[in-house]
């Protein structure tokens, strides 16, 4: 069998890869881009039925095409697949699907890499991993499968109706975490919700989308998150129109909240006492946001309408105040847990030197420790933006630039060879 060469292999076809391949075409390098089932399958098949993105329309997608949908709207699943499927005819991004990338691997004594895949192999100079953060779903070992629970990561979640009947616990606070348990309870379900650190945002503040203030307060280029914080979820939904989180009202609509979950035993788990911490750390977070959005409106002389109201928190729920430490899963009718407990990384088909000890890429900016490997679509790969849709089509752009400047070294490293070896220089 023949062997494919390109100049650069993208393996992922969901948002980071589509971007990737934008900015290569621009540039004129010839890539590849290989998805192992179709574009944007994650969006597709990875989330719950009723899910909308968590920023508006207007502000959550590439410089160069609108959503077909109300600026404001929060789009739907689907129609976010549908906005990359169309994106990528739009740029003609030499995507193929249905192929997986099984291994890479350096090629021996020459520049560039052997990459497997299922229907052959392709020699390239360059591989960016575009196959983003959530690549292996994460469900602590806590409960044991002979506990005869129903238990499912987040992203198996899909509706109600596919739920076994019995109350269901879900752990996470994340804008996943939150919006599963109220859609539970909205369904009748008696539902508890184990909440650990968390940011929370207002959904809008005096007219304008948090994603808005985000960025007039200069918060989306943030370079690093603050110490500590790395894996803190942030919870904010655009159900319904898009609303503000708020664990009050979630606990005064029935659902039972619990601090984060540490362990179990004899048919009982067991909860810490850090709930009121929890909710106080998001509050603070919510109303730390609300007085720079003042002070921005104040300094710049904006006519936005003021909201005193919105810095007024109710009383702290009673499962706050006074936390339930044990739940006996049997006597409170547990029949289901679901774990909104995030993602790992995979990526053992790279046999490269570009991993640390938990199997993390080592990078500055999406460039590899080894030359010729790059990343795309890390949490915090740049700035706090690089999650979203805008994001990485900013660390793309990144990334590709660092892809031709590496080129043009070696257009010079050839040339400078082939005068070398010409005969005037052998004559000189």
């Amino acid at each position: 069998m023949s062997i494919e060469r390109v100049d650069t292999l993208v393996v992922g076809a969901g948002q980071a890869g589509v971007a990737m391949s934008e900015h290569l075409g621009r540039a004129g390098v010839s890539h590849l881009v290989l998805e192992r089932s179709r574009i944007a399958e994650d969006w597709r098949t990875k989330r719950w039925d009723s899910l909308v993105a968590n920023g508006p329309a207007w502000h959550d997608r590439f410089p160069g095409m609108e959503f077909r949908a109300d600026p404001d709207a929060f789009v739907t699943k689907d129609g976010v697949a549908e906005y990359l499927s169309d994106y990528a005819a739009m740029i003609n991004a030499p995507i193929r699907t249905g192929v997986d990338v099984t291994k890479v691997e350096r090629l021996e004594g020459r520049q560039g890499f052997r990459i497997e895949t299922s229907e052959g192999v392709v020699e390239a100079l360059n591989v960016v991993a575009a196959t983003g953060p959530f690549q292996t779903a994460v469900i602590p070992p806590v409960v044991p499968e002979e506990a005869g629970l129903t238990q499912i990561h987040s992203s198996q979640y899909r509706n109600p109706a596919d739920l076994p009947e019995g109350g269901i616990l879900v752990v996470g606070a994340g804008s996943s975490g939150v919006q599963i348990a109220d859609e539970l309870n909205r369904a009748g379900r008696k539902v508890y919700l184990s909440v650990g650190p968390h940011d929370r945002p207002p959904r809008a503040y005096r007219g304008r989308d948090f994603v808005w203030w985000l960025g007039v307060l200069g918060l989306w280029n943030m370079e690093a998150p603050a110490p500590g914080t790395e894996h803190v979820t942030i919870a904010v939904s655009g159900a319904r129109g898009g609303e503000t989180i708020d664990f009050r009202n979630l606990a005064a609509q029935g659902i039972t909240l619990l601090g984060r979950t540490e362990g179990f035993a004899a048919g009982k788990l067991s909860f810490a006492a850090d709930l009121r911490r929890n909710i106080e750390g998001g509050d603070d977070n919510y109303l730390k946001l609300l007085r720079a959005a003042d002070a921005y409106v104040a300094e710049n002389g904006l006519d936005l309408p003021e909201e005193p109201e919105a810095h007024l928190l109710g009383e702290l729920p009673q499962d706050a105040v006074d936390p339930t430490l044990s739940v006996d899963l049997a006597e409170a009718g547990i029949t289901t847990i679901i774990w909104a407990t995030g993602f790992g990384v995979d990526y053992t088909w790279m046999k490269v030197d570009c991993f640390d000890d938990n199997g993390r890429p080592i990078h500055q900016r999406g460039v590899g420790k080894v030359p010729g490997i790059f990343f795309l679509g890390l949490p915090w790969q740049s700035r706090r933006g690089s999650s979203f849709i805008w994001g990485v089509w900013h660390d793309a752009k990144h990334v590709a630039d660092q892809i031709t400047t590496q080129a043009k070294y070696m257009e010079y490293h050839a040339e400078a060879e082939a005068d070398h070896d010409s005969p005037a220089a052998a004559t000189a």
